[in-house]
């Protein structure tokens, strides 16, 4: 007798989360949707992630650091899984409310929905702009049939069916969540955004981690669209509109000379970042989307610098 599959699988992209990891896993126990399974796809986390994730009911998929991008680790991991809908969260973030999981499967009743993606929002260690996104992007009205192709793989789900027509980009250096989406649009499926599937995405980053995420997605986007465009004129308007945004904001909530600098910085490096980005002309390799993901040092000691120059072959070798 074969063993019965779970209707969905949970798949989280880990490197290092210690942190975090366990929060999640304990929101996953605690969800009302039970017929689930639990990935954990680690691309050679040297901290205690692991050993935080084996006290819970789940299967870790490994992937070596010098294979790592975006898509590749969501693939391996959707590879593994067994569910008929597949949901995606980052490994710094958790679910808070217990219906979490059955409302953001709830729209594929729907059979021309394709994914679904719920809302977001920062905690303490999150910069003060990075909130004012997430209020933008994730606002709090659900939209079962959004018209453009928008989603976030930090909290979204899809069909497997569609993603064994077509798998992840493992070649961009982000936004891959976009790039699927858009495709499943172009073949005449539907968006979900569900609101109430609320989760917390932690970020505690440097101002450099900020420029280099903006600047990997600006690489990233002009992959997926070649013809877009990003000027130094955009640049500028961008930082002065979404500056003032943010100021106003913190105006009204008191907090305006506390949060001044950190909304500069925070606005300068996003725009400046995806300006670079824009402009990036240069080879996108392993080497180029490690230093994407990993921090620095990170992997200093782990990964060998490769070699191009074939070995030596001796006599009586193979």
């Amino acid at each position: 007798m074969s063993e019965k599959k779970p209707l969905c699988s949970i798949v989280i992209r880990a490197f290092n989360e210690e942190k975090y990891i366990g929060k999640l896993l304990t929101g996953i126990e605690q969800q009302t949707f039970q017929e689930r399974e639990t990935l954990i796809v680690d691309s050679g986390s040297t901290d205690a992630t692991l050993e935080i994730a084996s006290k819970f009911d789940l299967r870790i998929v490994n992937i070596d650091s010098r294979e790592f991008t975006f898509g590749r680790s969501l693939n391996s991991g959707i590879q593994e899984a067994k569910g008929r809908y597949i949901v995606i969260i980052s490994a710094h973030c958790f679910p808070v409310y217990p219906d979490w999981l059955e409302l953001l499967l709830k729209p594929f009743e729907d059979q021309r929905v394709a994914a679904s993606y719920g809302k977001q929002r920062g905690a303490d260690s999150n910069h003060f702009s990075e909130h004012q996104f997430f209020r933008t992007y994730f606002p709090d009205i659900s939209q079962p049939d959004q018209g453009q192709p928008y989603t976030h793989n930090a909290n979204a789900a899809i069909r497997r069916s569609l993603w064994e027509q077509h798998p992840y980009n493992e070649q961009i250096t982000g936004l891959e969540d976009l790039a699927w989406s858009s495709w499943a649009k172009t073949q005449g499926y539907s968006i979900a955004y569900v609101s109430e599937a609320e989760i917390v995405h932690i970020h505690n980053e440097t101002i450099k981690q900020v420029h280099n995420r903006y600047r990997r997605e600006a690489i990233a986007m002009k992959q997926i669209l070649p013809e877009s465009h990003f000027s130094i004129r955009n640049m500028i308007g961008m930082f002065i509109k979404k500056t003032i945004s943010d100021l106003a904001q913190a105006q009204r909530e008191k907090i305006f000379w506390k949060k001044f600098i950190g909304i500069l910085r925070f606005r300068l490096v996003q725009y400046l970042g995806t300006w670079q980005g824009y402009r990036y002309s240069g080879k996108i390799d392993q080497k180029l989307h490690r230093q994407f993901y990993y921090p620095p040092g990170s992997l200093t000691d782990k990964i060998p610098e490769s070699r191009t120059i074939e070995p030596i072959r001796y006599t009586g070798e193979e």
